[in-house]
């Protein structure tokens, strides 16, 4: 299975880990395949981009389906390409599932305004899928032969951010969502909360620990050298400790 992951413009990252940039926004979803069920972190910007990401999982791992979905935070590029996935259940940090429900004329706007096609965009929001289950603080999930780990170590980039730690070896791979980001400076926009952001990035931190490698919502795969760095920027930026 992993030797085909390029072949369909996936980055592997570990025994049945990676990931994949999509294109316009470059936002990354996570893939972690277990021996009994199929994890993917974060699902794009449409129906159809999610149905995208559908195809070229079941095609890499042997016609397997994507029975768990992990939402890093409810923004478009990250959340509208939900529904593409029938039949799997949803994880998102507590609250984020009745902000779904409560704003998707927001999501609507927000990804027509960054390009997104305005009836994609419809589409996507009228048949927007809330989280099933909501994190709180952490919570672990047995994939077969594999668990991981769902924490909520927000509020930071959004209210609502849930990042994902995967054990991979010798090592931990751990997805950020957008509380971390590689490719640009990382977007406060109004939902932020600046001045907890590098709180978060400190319970991050100490998730993954020095040796992990760390997954932006956008860009290059970083260390922790890198997210500490990005935690000290923004309590400048920001004017906090």
């Amino acid at each position: 299975m992993d030797v085909a992951w390029e072949e369909f413009g996936w980055e592997r990252l570990g025994g049945g880990v990676g990931r994949r940039r999509l294109p316009h926004w470059d936002a990354t979803v996570g893939l972690v395949v277990g021996e009994k069920a199929v994890l993917l972190y974060d699902t794009g910007s449409t129906i159809r981009e999610g149905a995208e990401l559908r195809a070229q999982i079941e095609a890499l791992t042997g016609g397997r389906r994507v029975t768990h979905i992990a939402l890093s935070h409810p923004h478009f590029d990250h959340v509208l390409g939900t529904a593409a996935f029938a039949g799997a259940e949803v994880y998102g940090a507590v609250g984020v599932d009745a902000l779904l429900r409560r704003e998707g004329q927001e999501l609507f706007t927000d990804a027509v305004r960054q390009g997104v096609d305005p009836e994609a965009a419809a589409e996507a929001v009228d048949v927007l899928v809330a989280p099933h289950h909501t994190v709180s603080g952490e919570w672990t999930l047995d994939l077969g032969g594999r668990q991981v780990l769902l924490a909520n170590v927000g509020p930071g980039h959004t209210s609502h951010d849930l990042v994902l730690l995967v054990p991979a070896g010798t090592e931990e791979i751990v997805f950020c969502g957008d509380l971390v980001e590689e490719s640009g400076e990382p977007q406060a926009g109004p939902d932020a909360v600046p001045s907890r952001w590098p709180d978060a990035l400190d319970r991050l931190l100490g998730l993954g620990g020095e040796a992990a490698v760390y997954v932006p919502g956008h860009g290059a795969v970083v260390d922790a050298t890198f997210v500490r760095a990005q935690r000290d920027e923004l309590a400048r930026r920001f004017g906090v400790s």
